[in-house]
């Protein structure tokens, strides 16, 4: 039962069908699998029997010829037919990453210099009166007051009338 696919990108699908395994004939990049080979003859089979070489409406478009895998699928063959390298997937560097430049090695100095001497070991931080502030005796300690409660009557259980 064909689909109801407009003429032009059915005419369209074959022509780039035909055009990836023209380009593979001519050997411009690596040969195609026998799985790829066997794709596009499949896929213009489809394409010239029934309009569309997909039936489930939900893998593509509803007047395409071709789901958007196989459209995925023929790009990447036309890019090998070609002999264009495929990209794949690469590691991306995060945004705020910069070229670092290349640093030259420093030639070698014959005098060696002695090693840096080790940082000094950390001690415990100790408090030191500021200057200008007074000396610890002249300073009140905050008073703490203590909580003041009230009552309030009623409050705590419902009564029924």
């Amino acid at each position: 039962m064909p689909r109801e696919v407009d003429e032009r990108k059915k005419r369209a699908a074959l022509r780039k069908l035909r055009r990836a395994a023209d380009l593979a004939a001519q050997g411009l990049g690596p040969p195609l699998t026998d799985w790829e080979a066997a794709f596009l003859e499949e896929v213009e089979a489809r394409v010239e029997k029934y309009g569309s070489a997909f039936a489930d409406p939900s893998k593509g478009a509803e007047g395409e010829a071709l789901s958007g895998l196989q459209q995925a699928k023929l790009r990447q063959i036309d890019k090998k037919a070609r002999g264009k390298e495929p990209k794949g997937l690469k590691a991306r560097k995060p945004m705020g990453m910069k070229r670092r430049p290349v640093r030259e090695s420093l030639p070698e100095v014959e005098d060696e210099a002695p090693p840096p001497a080790p940082p000094p070991a950390r001690a415990k931080p100790a408090l030191v009166p500021a200057a200008g502030l007074p000396s610890a005796s002249n300073v009140t300690p905050l008073r703490k007051a203590k909580p003041r409660l009230t009552v309030i009557e009623g409050g705590g259980k419902k009564t029924e009338n």
